[in-house]
């Protein structure tokens, strides 16, 4: 499905309408992933719930047969004392013991699935092609990544509580109606009840907390793209703008949440309040019972020793049921991701090891967004192995599109884009990266060594690798000038380097890898034509040889090349070398000459600039 994530109707991914249902479905697949951690933790929980009964009665014991004979016959023999210390210690380790098993078991099982479906979902998005990424803000993919999987398996730390909490129920009723059928009614009306609050309390929050859900992915979205446009935020003056934009969604979120306290601020309470009433009931009707000889002392303090030590367990059925809405809600948009449609399927053909450069054709390509606006229309050329190929057009005319075809970052409506002669499309996924290298518009530095830049810990690449592709890219020379060279940190997004320095580092990274054909976007702008020039120069000369696909606009590096396509509205109209184009092609002569008169009114400025500032 490819609608943005978060914008599916409820019960889109797991089905029905109801959020019990929805959740407890998500609590099922949960507990078929990680049995043996479930398994531990409602061991422990069921340990540690039934030693509570257990321990109520041992107390009421205590009291009933030693503590009251020692009151009035003012003396304690050491062996009952011995005996019901015992029992109480005994009673207070087995609780320890099931207690240590309930929360390792659930711990364990909560983090390995949040760590799981955060790889799933880092997987997806890795094996989802780029057009997809492009209709999803990166803050929300952030969130279904972090906060989304967080919420789907939040309720699995009290669930083995809920679970044990459950069968305790179970066996304090039947406790009740052996101590005595009146106060096992009194049980049973307050366990009703705290279920049937705890099902009204899940049904009001759904709603609630499936808007905060989704408010903390918009959230998300307009912070992340704040940061990123950081630069453009300042240089332009809209701080105040973005601040405001933030505002207003987060106060959003904080609307929304406030709706949740209150909800919880309402229910809360009264769950807490429900089994202390409970107590004084047993305590009012138990006093009765007593009156008239149908229960004992020792019954009536373990009974209501009972209520008093079931409060804080019921609360974990509360738990898990008011968390069922945000993990249903999480767990859809976790859905919406990982069952996504668009992948690009890739073949199982080999391109055959060689040092050659490698040719690339086109073969009556179109392309078309998704919404079907046309971008290519019988796109056909060739760059031979070992040749140069500049496209050139305006902007707009398709050259991006035509390098993304290329790199086989997206695929063609109709037509063939080849390798040596194999159609992109059945080549394996390593073959392709193994051949074919891209070199962006935009560079993206990481933020880590300069070796780390280049070299991508790819096998094979060692540092005398990276130096020969750094030479190749002519950034050899600032690398070296750098504090500590190949080891120097450039960074989050190469904050430390410019933006020709960026273009010349990510080119190098290229480089390492050795491919066979090399594309640059438009990779070169941010350098001097006289380093472009470079550039291309040892990119020709070097001894394996590379075929190179390049997006240009200056004068000097299309004359470099062997060949030129020239572009117009996504149409191939003219090709041939850069002196046959001038003379016989009056768009591209005025495209090509436009672009020179702009480089070199860009070389007046500067030049007056210098004399000025000599001045």
């Amino acid at each position: 499905m490819d609608t943005a994530c978060g914008d599916l109707p409820q019960g889109a991914a797991l089905g029905g309408d109801g959020v019990l249902g929805k959740g407890l479905r998500v609590l099922g697949h949960s507990i078929r992933e990680q049995p043996l951690m479930f398994t531990l933790g409602v061991v422990g929980s069921v340990l540690y719930s039934v030693l509570i009964i257990a321990g109520a009665f041992v107390v009421g014991g205590v009291v009933g047969r030693v503590v009251v004979p020692a009151v009035e016959h003012r003396h304690a023999p050491a062996a009952p004392v011995a005996l019901g210390a015992g029992l109480i210690f005994a009673v207070g380790a087995g609780r320890v013991a099931g207690l240590y098993g309930r929360r390792l078991g659930a711990g364990a099982m909560q983090y390995r699935l949040q760590a799981t479906y955060r790889r799933r979902v880092t997987r997806r998005y890795l094996e989802l092609p780029v057009a997809w990424h492009h209709r999803h803000a990166t803050g929300t993919l952030l969130s279904n990544a972090n906060s989304d999987v967080e919420a789907a398996f939040y309720p699995i730390a009290p669930l083995p509580f809920g679970v044990g909490t459950v069968v305790m129920l179970v066996v304090a009723i039947a406790s009740l109606f052996v101590t005595d059928w009146v106060l096992a009614l009194v049980g049973v009306a307050v366990f009703l009840a705290l279920l049937g609050m705890n099902v009204t309390y899940s049904r009001r929050m759904s709603p609630r907390v499936s808007a905060a859900q989704r408010l903390r992915a918009e959230v998300s979205a307009v912070a992340h793209e704040s940061f990123d446009g950081a630069l453009v935020v300042k240089t332009m003056g809209r701080e105040s703008e973005e601040t405001q934009r933030f505002a207003a969604k987060a106060g959003e979120l904080r609307d929304a949440m406030i709706r949740v306290g209150r909800v919880r601020g309402l229910f809360d309470p009264a769950l807490d309040a429900l089994p202390s009433f409970g107590t004084l009931g047993v305590l009012l009707v138990g006093a009765w019972r007593l009156r008239q000889g149908a229960i004992g002392v020792s019954d009536l303090v373990s009974v209501a020793f009972l209520f008093t030590v079931l409060a804080f367990p019921i609360r974990a059925i509360g738990w898990v049921l008011a968390e069922l809405p945000r993990a249903a809600v999480g767990w859809e948009r976790i859905q919406n991701v990982l069952t996504a449609s668009g992948d690009m399927a890739y073949g199982d053909a080999e391109l055959p090891a060689s040092p050659k450069p490698a040719a690339l054709s086109f073969a009556h390509v179109d392309f078309a967004h998704l919404d079907g606006q046309p971008v290519l229309h019988d796109v056909t050329f060739e760059v031979p192995a070992g040749r140069t190929v500049a496209l050139v057009g305006p902007t707009g005319s398709g050259k991006s599109t035509i390098a993304s075809l290329a790199a086989r970052l997206v695929d063609p409506v109709a037509g063939t884009v080849s390798v040596d002669g194999v159609d992109v499309s059945t080549l394996t996924h390593e073959s392709l990266a193994a051949t074919v290298a891209l070199v962006p518009q935009v560079p993206f530095v990481f933020d880590d060594t300069v070796r780390g830049n280049v070299t991508l810990d790819r096998p094979g690449v060692d540092d005398d690798v990276a130096w020969r592709a750094l030479r190749t890219a002519q950034a050899e020379s600032f690398v070296s000038a750098l504090p500590h060279g190949l080891d120097t940190t450039v960074g989050e997004r190469g904050t430390t380097l410019s933006g020709g320095q960026r273009q010349r580092l990510t080119l190098a990274r290229a480089l390492a890898g050795g491919p066979r054909l090399l594309i640059l976007d438009d990779a070169t702008s941010a350098v001097d034509p006289r380093v472009e020039a470079a550039i291309l120069s040892s990119l020709r000369e070097r001894e394996s040889g590379t075929s190179i696909l390049v997006t240009a606009y200056r004068r000097a590096t299309i004359a470099l090349a062997d060949e030129v396509v020239y572009l117009e509205h996504g149409r191939v109209v003219a090709h041939g070398t850069h002196a046959d184009l001038l003379a016989t092609v009056p768009g591209y002569a005025n495209l090509v000459t436009a672009y020179e008169k702009a480089d070199a009114e860009r070389e007046r400025e500067k030049a007056f600039d210098d004399e000025e500032v000599s001045a």
